[in-house]
């Protein structure tokens, strides 16, 4: 046991924060959403957050990977590997995103992506006094952040290569595709 956790042992009462992230942005992941959601709320996050215990983070995450996660590319990915708890969705770094094919954009396409994830935050900011759990409610979603979502959709799809009409199915169907290649 080191030093400092060791000395730890005299106060057990007293309540542990993690220290706070130091290297920059991270995404923050949620490790159980609901079922009714069409996106999981990741958050992106800057230094000096302290994160919690009930998500996983993305340290070093650039607005690229927060597009390419936000889109529904990826949600697509997400309900048809993930994990149930009751019947939300429960995300999994080691099954849901450590196997995630990941698209190999155009410097233009990675570009895009990067505009249209920040267009999600700007929308999202629109509404400060609302969580993230109210911005995505279904019934309740802001027009402003359906909006942007639909163009970081639309940009994602691209940078698949990707028909942007395609149904959840065809999507996921290709990202198996994607996957049994890297796997093979």
């Amino acid at each position: 046991m080191s030093g400092d956790a060791y000395k730890l042992r005299d106060t057990p009462w007293l309540m542990r924060m993690s220290s706070k992230f130091k290297d920059g942005t991270f995404i923050v992941m949620p490790r159980v959403t609901g079922e009714r959601r069409r996106y999981v709320p990741f958050g992106y996050a800057d230094d000096g957050s302290i994160p919690g215990d009930s998500i996983m983070i993305l340290p070093g995450a650039e607005l690229f990977h927060f597009g390419i996660l936000e889109s529904n590319v990826h949600m697509a990915w997400m309900r048809m590997v993930c994990g149930r708890l009751k019947g939300d969705y429960r995300y999994s770094s080691d099954i849901v995103y450590n196997n995630f094919p990941w698209p190999t954009p155009t410097s233009d396409q990675k570009q895009r992506i990067e505009q249209t994830a920040q267009g999600i935050l700007d929308a999202r900011a629109l509404y400060p006094d609302s969580s993230l759990a109210d911005l995505y409610d279904p019934l309740t979603m802001p027009p402003e952040l359906r909006k942007a979502h639909t163009a970081n959709n639309i940009a994602v799809m691209k940078a698949y290569g990707f028909d942007t009409k395609m149904t959840e199915a065809d999507c996921v169907a290709e990202l198996m595709k994607m996957y049994q290649q890297l796997t093979s």
